[in-house]
């Protein structure tokens, strides 16, 4: 389950058949997983009714999903310790969850604890993120994916819910990240482009055609081929940049940060600008809050002077 895939939303109304997860399966003669076992969340778990964040079980998958779902939207992390991308996504979803103020209720799954709920929502990879509504599943995604993007993800469920999205919307962003979801680029890119020509300064619709951009590069390349390709060559310039895109896309922005600081390091005249220039737009796709964008600039400003 640790193979990094491109983020993409995967799922189809029916696909998932949780009938068998309804009545639970007797629990094991074991004593219960202790919550410190997990990442620490600082949000402790709750019954139904109170938490934004509670940990599941089978034991409590019904109550706490399926029921829970039919009154307020509810988003199922699935996760596992050995997981170095769900600890870069986790702290994300459950400081998102605690924004949201109740609106939606973000459920913790550890796969190794719970390996048959796991299955029944055909979990091949984690992180891997389902929207439950009305006690059935309705979206999903796999891998990490930028803060911006994860945001309107989780305010397309809450509309999908029928819950109110609180913060103030812009229909021509709106339209853009409708057409950058489907994979329409051209149309997204237009509308971006537009956005921007009207305000310049709008970091949505930056970071927005940035993932565009990031999107037509990487295209359908496999990711293990560009990674070992880069690893075979590490001063080829094309195949570090390409390795940098795919590990943004497969949820390892602070690698690829690295690799491309590195590569600055070691090359010099066009090639470097090159290299620092698209460092830059990587930037762009991550939005100019997120602390490793931050660590990233300090290590690239070192690299160049």
């Amino acid at each position: 389950m640790s193979d990094p895939r491109i983020t993409s939303s995967i799922f189809t109304r029916g696909a998932v058949d949780l009938s068998a997860l309804r009545t639970p399966a007797p629990t094991p003669a074991r004593p219960a997983t202790p919550a410190q076992s997990g990442p620490p969340t600082g949000l402790p778990g709750a019954p139904a009714g109170g938490g934004t964040v509670i940990d599941v079980t089978e034991a409590t998958f019904q109550a706490e999903v399926l029921e829970r779902s039919l009154e307020t939207p509810v988003i199922v992390d699935f996760w596992a310790e050995w997981c170095e991308p769900c600890k870069q996504l986790s702290p994300v979803l459950e400081r998102l969850a605690a924004e949201g103020g109740g609106a939606w209720v973000l459920a913790k799954i550890d796969v190794d604890a719970n390996p048959r709920i796991a299955q029944m929502f055909r979990v091949q990879g984690i992180p891997m993120v389902y929207a439950v509504v009305g006690g059935q599943p309705i979206d999903a995604f796999s891998g990490v994916v930028p803060e911006a993007q994860l945001r309107q993800w989780i305010s397309a469920v809450l509309k999908a819910g029928g819950v109110a999205v609180a913060q103030p919307e812009d229909p021509r962003l709106d339209e853009a990240d409708d057409a950058l979801m489907t994979g329409d680029l051209d149309a997204a890119e237009a509308a971006y482009r537009k956005i921007l020509a009207e305000s310049p300064a709008d970091a949505a619709a930056e970071a927005g055609l940035a993932q565009v951009g990031l999107a037509r590069r990487v295209g359908a390349t496999d990711p293990r081929a560009a990674l070992a390709a880069a690893a075979d060559a590490p001063d080829d310039v094309d195949a570090q940049l390409l390795a940098a895109d795919v590990e943004v896309l497969s949820g390892l922005a602070e690698q690829a940060y690295a690799r491309l600081v590195g590569l600055v390091r070691r090359s010099a005249g066009d090639d470097r600008e090159r290299v620092r220039q698209h460092l830059v737009s990587l930037f762009s796709v991550a939005g100019p809050d997120d602390p490793a964008v931050a660590s990233a600039r300090r290590a690239l400003a070192s690299a160049l002077f």
